[in-house]
């Protein structure tokens, strides 16, 4: 064999024992896959372990039997039958206003001043008719002697007569046009006073200083409700009607006083719905002590005939924290569970009513704020 052929299958040889070795062993993928992480769960920030669980004793919630009830908010109304609006027959220009907006008025006190062209000419028309009265009645009045006396025939004397008539006709509907613009004729002058046509509360003003007042037709200078007796409007889920109906009671508590308990009786229920809200508007009628308001925010509380068997633990067993209610429960192994509920009305004993979270029977800690100081600690 030739040298070269010699040198030729020696290459080939070495490049394959070359790809053997490199390809010979591949590398097992589970030695090259990273380790599997371990996933620990975060603890559950509502429980709580302590050392000696007998420091906080256990309390049985008890079984409590209310009726039923529902809440909605609402805002304090005037009633729209008290409600009257202060008119100006007359147009003219505002000189003077005497009362604002949420001011108290009595019947009769003035509340603007209009300058009017309409009582200017009112009045300028009843004294051309008290003129033309005063010359027909003198008419009438010779014509009558004429007359009795054989000088003017009785055509003449009826055509006096009704010259007279007219005269006092015209006297009457000018004297009755200026009265009803608001003018009067022991005072002659083309200012109009605007009174208060009843007692109550300014609850809409529309008419500033040298404004114009366009009469009927225009938006009114002033409303004037009567607040002793107030409108509570709620809006009601369509899903909770059932548990509204005509003519019971219901509580109703201000935002404003929280303390005071006011006892309304619900006058209507709206035929129609909110498309957008599925709501209805619920009307109550309240006795206003004096403190409620136009436009104050309320909280009604609606009570059903129907009877639940609720919860009811000490008023201390029930934490406030963040805006919401908890207890605490044991769980054995020296363990508490923080638990959410619904707190319902304070009851007698310094009880409290649980809506829902909790069910009687079931045992919480007594004091819930001794042992959440604890767990702070």
């Amino acid at each position: 064999m030739k040298p070269a052929n010699l040198a030729t299958m020696a290459a080939f040889f070495a490049a394959s024992f070359f790809l053997v070795a490199c390809s010979g062993g591949k590398a097992d993928p589970k030695a090259e896959a990273p380790p599997t992480p371990t996933v620990e769960h975060e603890q559950d920030l509502n429980v709580v372990q302590v050392d000696h669980p007998e420091q906080f004793p256990l309390v049985a919630a008890v079984a409590y039997e209310a009726t039923s009830q529902l809440n909605a908010t609402g805002t304090v109304s005037p009633d729209i039958s008290r409600s009257v609006p202060v008119i100006s027959i007359a147009t003219g220009r505002v000189v003077e206003i005497k009362a604002r907006l949420g001011d108290t008025v009595k019947k009769g006190q003035l509340l603007l001043r209009v300058q009017s062209a309409d009582v200017s000419g009112a009045f300028s028309d009843y004294r051309k008719a008290m003129a033309d009265e005063k010359l027909a009645k003198i008419q009438f009045d010779r014509a009558k002697l004429l007359y009795d006396k054989g000088a003017i025939s009785l055509n003449d004397f009826q055509t006096a007569e009704d010259v007279e008539n007219k005269a006092q006709v015209d006297v009457e509907n000018t004297t009755e046009r200026l009265r009803v613009l608001g003018g009067s004729i022991a005072h002659p002058a083309a200012i109009v006073d605007i009174v208060a046509p009843v007692s109550g509360v300014i609850t809409d003003q529309q008419v500033t200083n040298a404004a114009g007042v366009a009469g009927l037709g225009s938006p009114n200078p002033f409303t004037i409700s009567d607040l002793s007796n107030v409108w509570i409007l709620c809006d009601v889920y369509e899903n909770d009607l059932a548990n509204v109906h005509l003519g019971e009671s219901a509580e109703i508590r201000l935002n404003a006083y929280p303390d005071k308990v006011f006892t309304g009786r619900i006058s209507n229920v709206a035929p129609v719905l909110d498309p957008t809200l599925r709501t209805a508007k619920v009307r109550i009628e309240v006795r206003n002590p004096g403190i409620m308001r136009v436009g104050m925010f309320v909280t009604a509380t609606f009570r059903g005939e129907k009877k639940e068997t609720r919860a009811a633990v000490p008023a201390a067993a029930i934490l406030h924290l963040h805006d919401r209610d908890w207890v605490y429960v044991p769980m054995g192994s020296n363990k508490f569970r923080r638990t959410e509920v619904v707190a319902g009305n304070a009851l007698p004993d310094k009880m409290q009513e649980i809506i829902s979270g909790i069910k009687p029977g079931q045992q919480v800690v007594s004091n819930a704020l001794v042992l959440q100081n604890t767990v702070e600690q």
